[in-house]
């Protein structure tokens, strides 16, 4: 009986969304891998034994979204490509959703997503990776050292264009650690011609005294019509729990 259900509900929100306007798809898929990547955040281990690695949080959160966009069919109209070691050592990069003009699937719009954890320290590698480097993410390493992992994403997306946002993807934030939130901007470059170092902190200031947040399919909203409007600058704060 469970099953059906949940199979139903899939049949109401594909009814309910026309076609060719995928944002309530995809706030369903968005909504659904931020919850279930939150239960692991708020889980309270009574032996204080459990700890989930970011690597492991990230693949929860990318694995319940792919999963559940596959059964909403939201692949037709927006994909999710997963970085390999090298691309994220090379461009800060974990994932990029990208929009598709239908029918030829070329990419419309894009948004490429980096992943704070509250546990990990900044550009760093864990131990445990250290003796795991191929010579390929040597290379990569090198190529990039001069920038931290927030300005190699940057740099990546302003060389694409205006039509390529970079969200930062907080799982916790100091004052909130159970919740996910983020930073979205086309408009990060700016700062490089400030003399503005980009790390986490640059990022994190962002939220220093906010009180309201969009939500992502407010985010995605903007951003298509954006997309409208020649891709003007646009920054936006966004609760994802």
């Amino acid at each position: 009986m469970q099953s059906k259900n949940i199979f139903g509900d899939f049949k109401d929100i594909l009814k309910k969304a026309d076609k060719t306007d995928f944002t309530q798809l995809y706030c369903e898929c968005v909504k659904h891998a931020s919850h279930r990547t939150k239960e692991y955040l708020a889980f309270k281990d009574p032996e204080n034994t459990f700890h989930p690695s970011p690597t492991v949080l990230s693949d929860i959160f990318q694995m319940a979204y792919i999963t559940r966009s596959v059964q909403l069919q939201l692949t037709r109209h927006l994909n999710c490509t997963t970085m390999t070691k090298e691309q994220v050592i090379l461009l800060g990069t974990d994932w990029v959703w990208a929009v598709l003009y239908f029918p030829t699937k070329n990419p419309k719009l894009q948004i490429a997503v980096q992943v704070f954890h509250q546990t990990e320290e900044e550009n760093c590698v864990p131990s445990n990776q250290t003796q795991m480097l191929t010579e390929s993410m040597e290379i990569a390493t090198l190529e990039s050292s001069d920038k931290t992992k927030q300005e190699k994403m940057i740099a990546f997306c302003s060389s694409v264009g205006r039509d390529c946002y970079a969200l930062f993807l907080f799982f916790g934030l100091p004052k909130d650690p159970t919740n996910i939130y983020g930073v979205l901007s086309n408009n990060f470059q700016a700062a490089f011609g400030k003399g503005a170092k980009i790390d986490r902190a640059f990022i994190e200031n962002f939220f220093k005294g906010s009180i309201s947040y969009s939500t992502p399919g407010k985010m995605m909203q903007s951003i298509l019509n954006n997309g409208k409007e020649h891709e003007e600058p646009l920054t936006m704060l966004v609760k994802f729990t």
